[in-house]
């Protein structure tokens, strides 16, 4: 797919715009296309002119330079304003944190060549004493550094399993495969991949192997075997393909599954009872003798344990919880009843409110919570009092013409950076469900930061925390908070925590997921959905509460929508 291709070249053009000291609406533009092709389910290449400009944010000037892409796999503008600035200066810019305008600053005034040479600077001090950069400002730039170091090799998860569902489909389509499954780390749905690792069985390995070294996605072959390849892809992800017995399958998806920390456990396990477990199946040691393997669940059965989902398979008590016969029953996405996070096109969400209740219908749920922006973040089209209120109004009526379906009227409301929230509460108790989050001051002390989180669980109509932590995967780290006292305070005050869906958050991660859990805090999984294909991030914030060991029980949005309400009334009843 061309999709993020063109939304990493758009993101480049902002940032030099940015630099360039562009219109501040022209650069916001590049930025939304960006957002909003990236993670479309289909193929730009495959879209008309016409349908382009249905995309919310894409004009017909955008949709032209993406055709100009797709024809040519080049932008001319692009090029162009590349050769503005020396390639130094455009590495820099992936620091996080980084701004665009500091960026050249420290380039100009400093002759920065790349990023090793401004840690360098920053770790000597030298930044400090130009316009505006302070000592925090090196500390920042030099956390941003260790940032990118820690997760280079590493990609985010989100932007990972499309382009392995993508092979995995053109692999269906162009070799003989009968069994194909996504295993390693993808398949337990860790929130950052090294590689993807796929496993068949086929009657003709061979002509799989040759399929697999021939993908368009394929932009450099590392080695091609009689059953095992592998490829590097066009955004540098390894994919490794093994194709193997199908008698010896199940053993293999679990081996190749791991994690290795869960391998080892199995491993000592079937030691202390004369057994052997490798790939290729599960043995005895005396005998040499094939116990089983065929099945993934053979595994388990031989070695006396109920199967263990990949999710939890990290040797975090799992292997325990099983030998207790006390495995969680994990939440599927089948049991979500509603998201509780959606935005509309009244701050800057793409559909209007009558739209929103046809996708989520079709998505079979029986609600969902509109929770447009407060004032607070004008970026987002934030809205005002008066504007929130007719919305209010609006959802109201719409919900007397609505049969078997309802739509919470909301909000996500700014908690600023005095700990105050930026609606008063007279506005907040007419709204059916409160959400509140952290946009900016993400830089505060640990003490303050927490204090904002802890202030707002403590007001009496904040329903939920919404992405509790911040973090964008690969982007900008969690900011530094006491999640243990906020997790306090939310159960004392039945404040529900969010496992915000969108996969470039993930946020509760599992560690924070599972932690609150075992707090008996109570959980949303929510898509903060602005466009219809992004109600479908729930299948990620649903296996990342799996991972945190989430039951059915644990999450907010099963509750059918009469308990939903009752349990949202109940925090606010006088305590």
């Amino acid at each position: 797919m061309h999709n993020r291709q063109i939304a990493k070249i758009f993101n480049e053009i902002a940032d030099i715009l940015e630099i360039k000291g562009d219109n501040p609406f022209r650069i916001r533009a590049y930025r939304r296309a960006a957002r909003n092709i990236e993670d479309l389910a289909k193929d730009v290449a495959e879209i008309s002119s016409d349908e382009l400009k249905q995309i919310p944010g894409i004009g017909a000037d955008l949709a032209g330079k993406i055709q100009e892409y797709v024809k040519t796999g080049s932008l001319q503008f692009h090029c162009g304003l590349k050769t503005e600035f020396p390639s130094g200066l455009l590495n820099i810019l992936s620091i996080p944190g980084l701004g665009p305008k500091t960026a050249r600053l420290i380039f100009d005034k400093l002759e920065i060549k790349d990023i090793a040479d401004l840690e360098r600077h920053a770790r000597e001090g030298k930044l400090k004493g130009l316009p505006g950069i302070k000592a925090k400002t090196e500390e920042n730039i030099l956390k941003g550094i260790a940032m990118i170091r820690r997760h280079t090799g590493r990609f985010p998860m989100g932007r990972v399993r499309p382009v392995a569902e993508e092979i995995m489909e053109k692999l269906r389509e162009d070799s003989p495969v009968k069994e194909l499954i996504i295993a390693g780390s993808l398949r337990r749905w860790k929130d950052t991949i090294k590689d993807i690792d796929i496993l068949a069985t086929s009657k003709d390995p061979q002509k799989v192997m040759n399929a697999f070294v021939r993908l368009p996605q394929s932009k450099e072959v590392i080695m091609k075997g009689p059953t095992k390849s592998g490829i590097v892809t066009n955004e540098g992800i390894q994919v490794d393909l093994r194709v193997v017995n199908e008698d010896s399958f199940g053993a293999a998806l679990s081996y190749f599954t791991g994690s290795k920390a869960h391998n080892i456990r199995l491993r000592e396990m079937a030691a202390k009872k004369g057994l052997k477990i490798n790939e290729y199946g599960i043995f005895d040691l005396k005998t040499e003798k094939k116990l089983g393997g065929k099945k993934e669940s053979d595994v388990y059965k031989i070695l006396g344990l109920p199967f263990i989902p990949p999710e939890i398979r990290e040797d975090t008590g799992e292997i325990e919880a099983a030998l207790k016969d006390n495995l969680p029953e994990l939440i599927e996405t089948k049991d979500i009843k509603g998201d509780l996070h959606v935005h509309s096109d009244y701050s800057d969400g793409s559909h209007s409110l009558q739209e929103l209740v046809e996708i989520a219908k079709k998505k079979g749920y029986a609600y969902i919570a509109i929770t447009d922006h407060s004032k607070g973040l004008g970026v987002a089209r934030g809205m005002s009092i008066e504007q929130i209120l007719q919305q209010n109004k609006a959802i109201k009526a719409l919900n007397k013409k609505l049969r078997g379906f309802k739509l919470l009227s909301g909000v996500e409301v700014d908690i600023k950076s005095d700990s105050s929230l930026d609606f008063p509460d007279e506005v907040l108790k007419i709204f059916d469900i409160v959400l509140a989050s952290i946009h900016s001051g993400f830089r505060q002390s640990r003490d303050q930061l927490t204090k904002r989180l802890v202030s707002a669980a403590k007001n009496p109509y904040v329903s939920i925390i919404a992405h509790p932590t911040g973090r964008l995967i690969g982007e900008r780290d969690a900011y530094d908070v006491d999640m243990e006292e906020v997790l306090k305070i939310a159960k004392e005050t039945g404040t529900v925590m969010e496992i915000n869906a969108y996969p470039l958050r993930l946020d509760l991660n599992d560690v924070y997921i599972k932690k609150a859990k075992e707090t008996g805090v109570s959980l949303a999984i929510n898509t903060d959905a602005h466009i219809e294909y992004q109600f479908d991030f729930m299948v990620y914030g649903v296996s990342t509460a799996r991972r945190g060991w989430l039951e059915k029980k644990d999450v907010l949005n099963t509750c059918s929508y009469d308990m939903l309400i009752k349990r949202i009334q109940n925090k606010r009843a006088p305590r």
